[in-house]
């Protein structure tokens, strides 16, 4: 009988918590679709949240398209398919690891911090004093890094992409002797622009996600300055697990025509 009362009683936390995210998304929505957006403060987010983790995104990009190139590169051109190693390096970046990878290192980084001030905020009732003013926290905090990260993470995407791609050319061109020009000729010959619109597709999603959980984590937040440290891993494991799962749904969803 307590297997059961375990059972239910997760099943209840899990929905408590999807639903809970679900409204924190919706109630986000529904201030931006009626414009009420905080310009100023969004830009300031958008420059803490973005420009502050371009750094890591591009090492993360360049070293990742680098190690891809350097495990395939010599085996093509053994096999005689050297050709077609710019076309398979940018073809897996921008379909499935820079959408993936850029939005996983924002998560650790942006998520984690969105979560860690929120429950901060909480501890020491400055979101109890907002509300006690008749002022929405998710207007005046959620919003703004809301709209941020999804103007955001897909220009992350898109420089992480460029960058990976970068890596391995030249990683191809020093340990398989490619040209350059064959390279990027494969690259254009493979990867069509519509599949470059569809990882971004998969960035806005992200987005939200890492906005959302981070949020969520945050303002529900409990037990002191413990809780906030128990708040920010919740945000950083939770919100990458969901990339993850999210990131296989849409490949199924966006690309299957392609298959």
């Amino acid at each position: 009988m307590s297997a059961l009362e375990d059972v239910g009683r997760d099943t209840a936390t899990f929905l408590e918590y999807a639903g809970g995210v679900a409204n924190l998304i919706g109630e986000s929505a529904t201030f931006i679709g009626r414009l009420r957006i905080r310009v100023n403060e969004t830009f300031s987010q958008a420059y803490l949240l973005g420009v502050n983790s371009w750094t890591i995104v591009l090492l993360t990009s360049l070293f990742t398209g680098m190690v891809f190139s350097l495990e395939s590169a010599v085996q093509a051109v053994q096999y005689g398919i050297g050709n077609l190693v710019g076309g398979v390096v940018a073809f897996t970046t921008a379909r499935e690891l820079g959408p993936m990878l850029t939005a996983v290192v924002v998560a650790g980084r942006a998520g984690a911090a969105i979560a860690a001030e929120f429950g901060s905020m909480v501890v020491t009732e400055q979101i109890e004093a907002l509300q006690s003013l008749g002022l929405s926290p998710i207007r005046m905090l959620v919003v703004p890094r809301l709209v941020a990260l999804i103007v955001m993470l897909p220009i992350l995407t898109v420089f992480g992409d460029i960058i990976s791609v970068l890596g391995g050319m030249l990683v191809a061109n020093i340990y398989a002797n490619i040209s350059y020009d064959s390279f990027l000729a494969s690259v254009r010959s493979t990867l069509p622009f519509g599949d470059v619109v569809r990882g971004l597709v998969k960035s806005l999603v992200f987005a939200v996600i890492i906005v959302a959980i981070g949020s969520y984590q945050g303002l529900n937040t409990r037990g002191g300055a413990a809780g906030v440290g128990k708040a920010t891993t919740g945000a950083v494991v939770t919100s990458i697990i969901l990339i993850f799962i999210f990131n296989f749904a849409l490949s199924y969803i966006l690309f299957r025509q392609n298959a």
